[in-house]
């Protein structure tokens, strides 16, 4: 599943626009005879699956798109809430390890016009907020969300895929393209367990 923003991102716009995320279908001239135009999903529940609390496990490769093979690990624990009875949701990660400690929280809001959800992540560190990610879940439940950012002064797409929920687990993987979406480099895994 590629969304309709990714692709728009590919073929060489710089930002978001409002609207971008939205599914076009053909017009009853381009459709053929017959055909019906096709019903986009509604993915508004989503996120339900993740309200509550998660140990959480964190791979992360330490400079990325250098050619970087080295990888730090971190372990603690997730917590989702439900707002705006789940048109949003808020997500307070909390990890430590060798490389120091990680509080993050991660904004995720439904655009009901789309279908499709925006996802921000800020850093207890800087306080910075990123660019939305833009994306959905397919009808198996894996999870798609594309973005546009930067690595230094280097400009790179970013693509989050979420994994179906296993046994009670689920996983994310963070991968990043220099490329413009020809190849993808995994930096980031999370693997989540429902807390006991």
């Amino acid at each position: 599943m590629i969304n309709i923003a990714f692709l728009t991102l590919v073929a060489g716009a710089i930002a978001f626009q409002p609207g971008l995320g939205q599914a076009q279908s053909p017009t009853p001239a381009e459709r053929p005879a017959g055909q019906s135009m096709p019903a986009l999903r509604d993915g508004a529940r989503d996120f339900d699956f993740e309200f509550g609390t998660w140990t959480a496990h964190i791979s992360r490769r330490l400079r990325p798109l250098t050619g970087s093979t080295e990888w730090i690990e971190y372990d603690g624990t997730s917590v989702v809430r439900k707002v705006w009875d789940g048109n949003a949701n808020l997500g307070e990660l909390s990890v430590s390890g060798p490389g120091g400690k990680i509080q993050g929280l991660s904004l995720r809001l439904y655009d009901p016009a789309s279908r499709q959800w925006k996802i921000s992540w800020a850093n207890a560190r800087d306080g910075a907020i990123t660019p939305a990610m833009i994306g959905g879940f397919d009808a198996r439940g894996r999870g798609e969300f594309y973005n546009q950012d930067m690595l230094g002064d280097r400009q790179i797409f970013v693509r989050f895929i979420f994994s179906p929920v296993v046994d009670k687990g689920f996983r994310i993987e963070q991968s990043f393209s220099g490329d413009a979406g020809k190849t993808w480099e995994v930096n980031w895994i999370s693997d989540f367990r429902r807390a006991d």
